[in-house]
């Protein structure tokens, strides 16, 4: 939710600028080292074990991509010269000692700074002086062949934007969704890209969306084949994969369902800083999320109802079984009564002195276990 109150704003030094924080007085000195001399466009200069986090970064005007190589201060520095210009830098994974140049660079908040490098926020949007900051959670559909109690249906990631009045910050964390491929295709709409900033926020946001819509449609498939197996009278239907599936749908529902606060703050027309025009295409992906919402809600359920079917499945199996034992336990108890009787030793009993007592007894019992056999066959406990 954006956040408008006078009390949660920074302070601007200038040109609405926060303060510089003291942390990160060290990585700029270090940045002015190696800058170049003669004024031309830097590399982004490697972090962490010899790689640096910046993937692309690119300047635009009036919707085209200009060419060369930019070093990110530099590239903003040009923007801020031309109008209808904005810097699109993405980054992945990025160190915390990168991050915070950049930040010193395009006047980024330090708390906003921090959730882009830990990667554990859900999804939202916030507002630090004319810098929004929208956190999306991103997902991908594990192809398995199988679906046991250990596959990993859904990938989850991150991807931050830092949205400013001439600059995008993207930081994607995890390979879930790939912005290479949403650069590429909005760099052949110069009627879309020049609305600046918030119409790659579109871009993003639509590509993030768009690969829920994907998820969604794959685990209906999954759904129907984990119930129908339940279901099979020759499948053992194993409760672990129900359950897996269960937690696998917990963590795409963390994705998907946060995210509609976001989207309905950059569609209400009270939203004036983002363009009428994107506001519309915005409202599609509303649409497009409203959607899997849905589906994933009536997914949480028809998996409720497919673990209850397999409990109720499991007690009646129970009690098949224990009524066997029972039947059984029944036939085994007549030899049992014809054993401890006999075994008393008294001298006057019945049949002791006859020739054919023994095989009589014998056939007494087997024909008593005969007639209970037959009866609990009748009667469906065994």
């Amino acid at each position: 939710m954006i956040d408008r109150t006078d009390q949660e704003r920074p302070t601007t030094a200038h040109a609405g600028r926060p303060p510089r924080p003291r942390a990160w007085a060290a990585p700029v000195r270090a940045m002015s080292r190696i800058l170049n001399a003669d004024g031309s466009p830097r590399t982004p200069t490697p972090t962490g074990p010899g790689r640096s986090g910046v993937v692309d970064c690119a300047l635009y005007v009036d919707g085209r991509r200009q060419p060369g190589r930019w070093h990110y201060a530099d590239a903003l520095e040009a923007a801020r010269k031309e109008r209808d210009a904005f810097v699109w830098i993405g980054l992945h994974e990025p160190e915390l000692t990168e991050m915070s140049a950049i930040a010193e660079t395009y006047g980024l908040h330090e708390l906003a700074v921090e959730d882009a490098v830990k990667a554990q926020q859900r999804p939202k949007l916030e507002r630090f002086g004319e810098v929004a900051f929208l956190v999306l959670r991103t997902a991908r559909y594990c192809e398995h062949t199988e679906l046991t109690e250990y596959s990993e249906v859904v990938e989850t990631g991150q991807v931050m934007l830092f949205i400013g009045p001439n600059f995008l910050i993207s930081v994607r964390h995890g390979d879930a969704c790939r912005l290479a491929a949403v650069r590429a295709d909005l760099e052949t709409r110069h009627d879309l890209l020049v609305h600046g900033p918030w119409a790659v926020a579109y871009a993003v946001t639509d590509r993030v969306v768009d690969l829920y819509l994907e998820v969604a449609d794959r685990l209906e498939d999954d759904l129907d084949v984990l119930e129908a197996d339940v279901f099979d009278r020759q499948s053992t239907g194993r409760i672990q994969r129900i359950y897996q599936m269960k937690r696998e749908l917990v963590e795409f529902k963390r994705a998907v369902i946060p995210l509609q606060r976001p989207l309905m703050t950059l569609t209400a027309q009270a939203n004036r800083e983002v363009p009428e025009e994107v506001r519309r295409y915005f409202r599609d992906v509303q649409d497009h999320l409203s959607r899997t919402v849905e589906q994933v809600n009536s997914y949480d359920d028809l998996l409720n109802s497919i673990l209850q079917a397999r409990l109720a499945q499991v007690t009646v199996d129970q009690n098949n079984d224990m009524r066997k034992i029972a039947a059984w336990a029944a036939i085994a108890a007549v030899w049992t009564a014809f054993a401890g009787v006999y075994g008393m030793n008294f001298e006057n009993m019945p049949e002791l002195k006859w020739t054919y007592g023994y095989p009589g007894v014998l056939a007494l019992m087997l024909t008593i276990s005969l007639a209970l056999y037959r009866w609990f066959r009748r009667n469906g406990w065994l």
